[in-house]
C-alpha cells in the first residue's frame, strides 16, 4: 500500500505543469496576446480607480463637468474678452470649449499615466501580470469624465445652433488619436519615474508646456506658415484642430493631423519597447 501510493504521488508530481516567470533581458516586443489573457484584471483596475477617483466627494461625478467648464469660462475671459484672440470667426466660447474638452483628458491621463507604476508599487511585487496594465488604466479609466463632459459641448453647440456635418464620420480617428497620445507619454514616463522621481516634480511643468503648444487658447492659423509641419508635429495640434473640424463641419486639415498621427505612432511604438525593457527590473528598482 505504501509503494502504491508513492507511485500516485510521483505520478502526480510528473504531471503537474510549473511555470517559471522569469525577466527577460534586451529589447522585446509587447506581447498582446497577454494583454487579452489578462483583459479581467484591467478593466478591473480600471472600474477601481473610477471609484477611487470619486470616493467621498460631494460632488462625485458633476466634478468632470465642473473642471472643464471653469476652465472655459476663464479662457472665454481672458483670452476671448481682455486679450480678444482671433478664432477666424469662431465664438470664443465654442472655439475654447471644443478643445479644452479633449485637452482635460489628455492632460488628466497623462499626469496619472506616468506615476502609475509608481503609485501602484504595493501590487508589483506580490503577484505576476503584465505590468504594462498600470500605464494604459488611466487612458481607459480616464474616458468615463471625457463621455460626461462631452455634455458641455452637446449644450455649447446647441445654443451656437451648429448642425452636425458628414465630417463627425472622423471621429472615431481623432477618439484614437486622443488616446494614443496619454498611453505612448505615459509609457515613457512611467518607465523613467521608477528610477527618477524627478518626474513627479516635473509634471505640472510639462502640462503648463504643452497647453501652450498646442492651438487651445489660440487658433492654428495664427503659426507662420513655414513652421507649420513642424508645429504639427506635435499630436495634440491635431486632436484639437480635428476635433474642431469634425464638429463645426469646416475641412479637414490633414497638413496637422498627418503628422500628428506619424509622431503618435512613433510614441507609441517606442514607448511600448522602452517600457518592456524596463519591465524587468520595476521590482527591484522601485
Amino acid at each position: 500500500m505504501k509503494a502504491s501510493h508513492k507511485n500516485n504521488e510521483e505520478s502526480k508530481d510528473r504531471n503537474t505543469a510549473v511555470t517559471i516567470i522569469e525577466p527577460k533581458s534586451g529589447w522585446r516586443a509587447v506581447d498582446f496576446r497577454e494583454l487579452i489573457e489578462y483583459r479581467d484584471l484591467f478593466l478591473s483596475l480600471a472600474t477601481r480607480q473610477i471609484k477611487v477617483l470619486y470616493a467621498q466627494t460631494i460632488l462625485g461625478f458633476s466634478w468632470a463637468i465642473f473642471k472643464p467648464l471653469i476652465q472655459i469660462v476663464i479662457f472665454s475671459v481672458i483670452f476671448g474678452k481682455v486679450a480678444k484672440v482671433s478664432t477666424e470667426g469662431i465664438p470664443y466660447s465654442l472655439f475654447s470649449s471644443i478643445a479644452i474638452i479633449p485637452w482635460t483628458y489628455i492632460s488628466q491621463a497623462i499626469t496619472e499615466s506616468s506615476e502609475s507604476l509608481v503609485t501602484g508599487q504595493h501590487m508589483l511585487g506580490k503577484i505576476y501580470f503584465p505590468r504594462l496594465i498600470f500605464p494604459l488604466t488611466p487612458v481607459l479609466s480616464r474616458l468615463v469624465d471625457f463621455g460626461i463632459s462631452l455634455l458641455i459641448l452637446l449644450i455649447v453647440l446647441l445654443y451656437y445652433q451648429v448642425l452636425p456635418t458628414w465630417n463627425l464620420l472622423f471621429f472615431p480617428l481623432f477618439l484614437l488619436m486622443m488616446m494614443s497620445i496619454p498611453a505612448g507619454i505615459g509609457l515613457w514616463l512611467s518607465s523613467l519615474a521608477i528610477r527618477y522621481r524627478d518626474i513627479k516634480h516635473a509634471m505640472p511643468f510639462i502640462i503648463q508646456m504643452l497647453i501652450y503648444s498646442a492651438p487651445i487658447v489660440y487658433s492654428a492659423a495664427s503659426i507662420p506658415e513655414k513652421y507649420r509641419i513642424l508645429y504639427s508635429l506635435n499630436p495634440i495640434v491635431g486632436v484639437i484642430e480635428g476635433y474642431r473640424a469634425c464638429l463645426l463641419g469646416t475641412p479637414i486639415p490633414w497638413i496637422y493631423i498627418g503628422p500628428g498621427i506619424i509622431t503618435t505612432i512613433i510614441l507609441i511604438m517606442s514607448g511600448a519597447l522602452y517600457f518592456k525593457r524596463m519591465e524587468r527590473i520595476v521590482v527591484d528598482v522601485i
